[in-house]
């Protein structure tokens, strides 16, 4: 067995009202673990946007079978909120993770979580510029010039 096959996640997308405080917890505590501490960002992660959007969550199941643990998580937001067009953002996945496959995983769930809300239809993301061959296995392509955003470079990326 692989590291991919042992992380068996169930996805669910909620909108912000339906988030319970135990998993809005957990998604704050994941984003501000990796966004905030680890990459040492200091920034307003929670920026008002997250009302208005949809919330991907990719949850394992305790070992006794209890409260689930979120592993991977993204924020899917409708066109006209950060973009012209639809995007993904916040994309995180637990660091214990990293290896397994689950960033791609996530990915595609986004992806077509997204075009299942809202249609098929472009998606636009503000990648952190390191990470532009992870987008593009995506279907993202380079958008525009690489731009500064709370220390960290970044890059518009395109998914047609």
């Amino acid at each position: 067995m692989s590291r991919t096959d042992s992380v068996a996640l169930r996805w669910r997308c909620l909108p912000f009202g339906a988030l319970q405080p135990a998993t809005l917890y957990a998604v704050l505590r994941l984003r501000s673990e990796v966004f905030v501490v680890e990459q040492r960002c200091v920034f307003q992660d929670m920026d008002g946007a997250d009302a208005d959007c949809m919330h991907l969550l990719g949850e394992q199941r305790a070992p006794a079978g209890g409260t689930p643990v979120l592993r991977a998580y993204a924020r899917l937001v409708p066109a006209g909120l950060k973009f012209a067009e639809a995007s993904i953002g916040r994309v995180v996945s637990d660091p214990a993770l990293r290896g397994t496959g689950v960033g791609h995983t996530l990915m595609a769930q986004a992806v077509q979580v997204l075009q299942s809300l809202w249609g098929a239809q472009p998606i636009r993301i503000g990648a952190q510029a390191h990470l532009q061959g992870f987008y593009r296995r995506h279907g993202f392509e380079t958008a525009g010039p690489i731009y500064d955003e709370d220390g960290i470079d970044h890059v518009e990326m395109l998914r047609p």
